[in-house]
């Protein structure tokens, strides 16, 4: 797995227990109406804490604007999670139980607001762990790493979208489509797309990779009509094994003119 650091920090990270803040803000409004947080990559093994220089944590800079730009006057806070430990560490499974922090940090703070999770690599293992979390209620996964021992249970009645390069050779394309099938079966609405010609380190489409994101992390929340190929994948039934591999369109670079986002429940 790649491993990821943390993005610049900005708004409310104060420290919690422990002597670890897990939750940071990267935008936050007023009076958010709903979350996005992303999750980094990381480490198999790994108990060192990632350093603000990491150079792959810099990956996820560019996810975070582009959930800044495509939510932007919605009143959704847009933060990051900040890890303890480089690795996922085996049974220990650090970056998800830091993501589980962190959600708890978000719904102490704003209340029980809809919250998708986008996550790389690792962290999108612990985006999926966590995702049975009371305010998830959908995730971007992008490139995870899905061993086939990993649970899907706690992904029913979630929204899940899987995008992976089919150029990847750090983690799977096919057990990620793998756990797509597996989550469906247990009940979550799962679509899964291929991101021809990128591999692990998401640099090449990149501004594809970043649209798409942005943008169907949007329509999870409702601020959006998502693209008709993911609303169909999303209303198949647990059996089918279709949608799980949908080629990623190329993203223009300026989308056409949005309509007024649809009120979150606490706009005024």
């Amino acid at each position: 797995m790649g491993d990821v650091g943390d993005v610049g920090d900005v708004g409310d990270n104060r420290t919690g227990g422990g002597g670890h803040r897990a939750l940071v803000w990267h935008g936050l409004p007023e009076r958010p109406g709903a979350a996005v947080l992303v999750l980094h990559g990381g480490q198999e093994h790994g108990l060192s804490r990632p350093g603000p220089l990491n150079l792959p944590g810099l990956r996820m800079t560019g996810f975070v604007h582009a959930l800044r730009r495509e939510t932007a006057g919605a009143g959704v806070a847009v933060g990051t999670v900040r890890y303890r430990h480089r690795g996922w560490n085996g049974e220990r499974a650090d970056a998800a139980r830091d993501a589980v922090a962190a959600l708890d940090d978000l719904a102490e703070e704003l209340g029980p607001v809809p919250t998708v999770l986008v996550g790389h690599s690792m962290g999108g293992r612990a985006a999926l762990h966590a995702a049975g979390h009371p305010t998830v209620t959908g995730v971007v996964a992008l490139a995870p790493w899905c061993p086939a021992e990993d649970p899907c249970e706690q992904l029913a009645g979630r929204d899940v979208l899987m995008l992976h390069g089919d150029l990847d050779r750090i983690t799977s394309p096919a057990d990620t489509r793998a756990f797509a099938a597996r989550g469906r079966a247990a009940g979550a609405r799962v679509c899964g797309y291929t991101v021809a010609g990128t591999g692990h380190t998401l640099m090449r489409r990149i501004g594809d990779w970043h649209r798409a994101t942005a943008r169907l992390s949007a329509g999870l929340l409702g601020l959006c009509e998502l693209p008709p190929e993911a609303a169909a994948a999303l209303a198949l039934p647990a059996a089918s094994g279709e949608s799980l591999g949908l080629l990623l369109p190329a993203h223009p670079r300026t989308a056409p003119p949005r309509p007024p986002f649809r009120p979150l429940p606490t706009d005024a």
